[in-house]
């Protein structure tokens, strides 16, 4: 059965265009123009994956809107956002939100498509991974199974990138991992400031349990690392 995406464009010529590249790949295709569509579909049955704009209509937040609400449905789903709007502050802001790529309108469709089968592979890792055992240290636990992390006993709440970046770097507690090598873990392949991003989003979440919470290093000029 094919993969299921929902893809969330205004301009009509666009989303045709997008539309098709995606399908020749083999996935199912839905389109929607508008935030309240996009919710009535998500809310009916969730998609395997979604492609969003953040500016649809009048609405210049609605792809954010969009954003919380798949989340708060799944934390799994891989999110993508597909916009014009490149400011570094828009690509905080979505990655706040839990999404796991933010690609500019100007990205290459080859790019893109790449881009959708990296989420997917993750996605598939997840599910068949061999990697069964726990990773157990000091107050973090690591299920690779569940997809869960815990801190002290209780559940952080991480998007599907930061679930691996966590992994990634629990692994080898003490050891620096360079951006290049938790792109490579977590299949994604983003610019410096998106990782950064993601760390200071996965930093909040811990604190947001555990205010004194200090275990992810920054190493300056090399990466991160856990603490020991």
């Amino acid at each position: 059965m094919p993969k299921q995406i929902i893809l969330v464009e205004d301009e009509p010529i666009l989303c045709e265009n997008y539309a098709k590249a995606i399908k020749e790949q083999g996935y199912d295709v839905i389109t929607c123009s508008n935030k309240q569509e996009a919710l009535t579909t998500v809310n009916k049955q969730l998609p395997d994956l979604a492609i969003l704009d953040i500016g649809l209509g009048d609405d210049a937040e609605a792809g954010f809107d969009l954003c919380r609400e798949i989340r708060s449905l799944s934390n799994s789903l891989p999110i993508i956002f597909l916009t014009a709007r490149d400011s570094d502050f828009d690509t905080i802001s979505g990655l706040r939100l839990g999404a796991d790529d933010y690609l500019s309108k100007d990205t290459s469709m080859p790019h893109i498509l790449a881009r959708i089968a990296a989420l997917f592979r993750r996605v598939q890792a997840l599910q068949t991974t061999i990697d069964s055992e726990q990773i157990k240290y000091e107050q973090l636990l690591v299920d690779s199974q569940r997809f869960q992390v815990k801190w002290n006993d209780e559940e952080v709440d991480l998007s599907l990138t930061e679930f691996w970046m966590v992994h990634s770097l629990a692994k080898r507690v003490g050891h620096v991992k360079n951006r290049e090598q938790l792109m490579g873990d977590s299949n994604i392949y983003v610019d410096d400031g998106t990782i950064t991003s993601h760390i200071k989003r996965i930093r909040k979440k811990f604190k947001e349990i555990d205010s004194s919470f200090d275990h992810i290093e920054t190493v300056y000029g090399i990466g991160y690392r856990w603490k020991t």
